[in-house]
């Protein structure tokens, strides 16, 4: 082979190397997902995600920040008194943050919680500053179920599931079956009930003893003609009076049998997120 043909060849497997290095960056090429490329890509997008919402945070935080202080300059214009501007903007900033903190979710954004579990989860944060221990979004293994709340208290052990319903329709117990309007809800009581008894079995296996957790669906949106009523094992509870029916468990649990039913449940219940 003369050096003409040696250098055609060379230049083809340059140029087949160059087009297969270009293809190995192709999002659709299953070789990005294994080996130690494919960890550096998972990293990468990690950062890139954490980057996003860190930025996207600051700049909803800048912008609260301009809307109270345009309002305070607005206000203390208008009444030809700057201290009148400055509690106006400080106001409408305090106004801002415990909108935010009640929106808020201990879950990560890119696993957004319902409307329905940011609103437990809300009331759930007074009954931790008063020595309760919760946990959010506990799989139960065995299935896909979840856990929504999971809690420990003075007064017991507490599982809830939390549920949006159209407030336009009633809610009725006939016959110990219950409806939303012409909707049976049974089957969704049925899983709350399975949840709650897989995580009751799971945790006493564990501890050595005999644990109860109390089942129940917290439901917001339609009236319910009870603040809580338990049907066929499981409480159904009108989800503003989430705080009151954690204080009606019958149990005394003393600090260590909390903390060791809590250390259970965080090793039985894996966190979903």
């Amino acid at each position: 082979m003369d050096r003409t043909t040696l250098s055609s060849v060379d230049s083809a497997t340059s140029v087949n190397g160059a087009a297969q290095q270009t293809g190995s960056g192709s999002p659709f090429d299953p070789s990005r997902t294994t080996g130690s490329g494919g960890s550096r890509g998972d990293g990468s997008a990690a950062r890139t995600t954490y980057g996003a919402l860190t930025s996207a945070s600051g700049r909803r935080w800048l912008l609260r920040g301009a809307a109270a202080a345009a309002a305070g300059a607005a206000g203390g214009f208008l009444a030809a008194d700057w201290r009148i501007g400055a509690t106006l903007t400080a106001a409408v900033l305090i106004v801002l943050i415990v909108r935010s903190s009640r929106r808020h979710s201990e879950v990560p954004r890119w696993r957004r919680p319902s409307a329905a579990q940011r609103r437990t989860e809300a009331q759930l944060r007074v009954m931790r500053k008063l020595g309760y221990r919760v946990m959010h979004a506990r799989g139960v293994p065995g299935g896909n179920g979840q856990i929504d709340h999971f809690i420990v208290g003075r007064r017991g052990a507490f599982a809830i599931d939390s549920e949006s319903w159209d407030k336009r329709l009633p809610v009725r117990n006939k016959l110990e079956k219950l409806y939303h309007g012409k909707f049976s809800k049974n089957e969704r009581i049925d899983e709350a009930l399975e949840e709650a008894r897989t995580a009751e079995k799971l945790i006493s296996e564990h501890v050595g003893r005999d644990i109860s957790v109390r089942a129940s669906l917290a439901v917001y949106g339609p009236t319910l003609p009870w603040d809580s009523h338990n049907l066929r094992g499981v409480d159904l509870i009108a989800g503003s009076k989430v705080r009151k029916w954690l204080r009606s468990g019958n149990e005394r649990l003393s600090d260590d049998e909390i903390e060791e039913i809590t250390e259970a449940a965080r090793t039985v219940l894996p966190a979903r997120y």
